[in-house]
């Protein structure tokens, strides 16, 4: 399975914004950091905004940040909402399939295996463990961490 470039700069939105907790992050600089275009990065926040993996503040010091900490956002939530299909065949295409095995064929039961346990492993994995994982991802990032944090207003 080869994951789409939404995805994987999903993935890498949210990796920035854990890494600037506290932080409000501004797409531009998220832009930057991953040398892809802003356009692009605004294409992606609309689904993580919707799943409420990232909140959006308007106005002129606004930004994004996570919807929730990130231990609580797997990559399983990621793919779900980035993600169209996860049709490892033809066969696994609703309404497409023409073969005479498509109800009773081996190889169906064993990729929809296969597609379960790479759920249970994206399941298994935080946006905090991989922020965590790079002990330099501030640096990495172009993250100045001397910027004070903002504190979120009480809901």
């Amino acid at each position: 399975m080869r994951l789409t470039k939404q995805t994987n700069y999903a993935v890498r939105m949210l990796m920035y914004c854990a890494a600037n907790e506290g932080r409000l992050s501004r797409i531009p600089e998220i832009a930057r950091a991953y040398g892809v275009s802003e356009l692009f990065l605004f294409k992606i926040l609309q689904p993580l905004n919707k799943a409420g993996l990232v909140e959006t503040v308007r106005g002129r010091n606004g930004g994004v940040r996570l919807g929730r900490s990130a231990d609580r956002i797997t990559l399983f939530d990621v793919v779900k909402v980035t993600e169209d299909s996860f049709a490892m065949a033809e066969c696994f295409e609703d309404g497409v399939a023409e073969c005479p095995l498509v109800d009773s064929c081996g190889l169906n039961s064993a990729l929809r295996k296969a597609l379960n346990a790479f759920f249970d492993v994206l399941a298994d994995y935080t946006i905090d463990d991989l922020v965590k994982a790079r002990p330099q991802i501030n640096f990495l990032l172009g993250i100045d961490t001397h910027m004070p944090k903002i504190v979120a207003p009480a809901a």
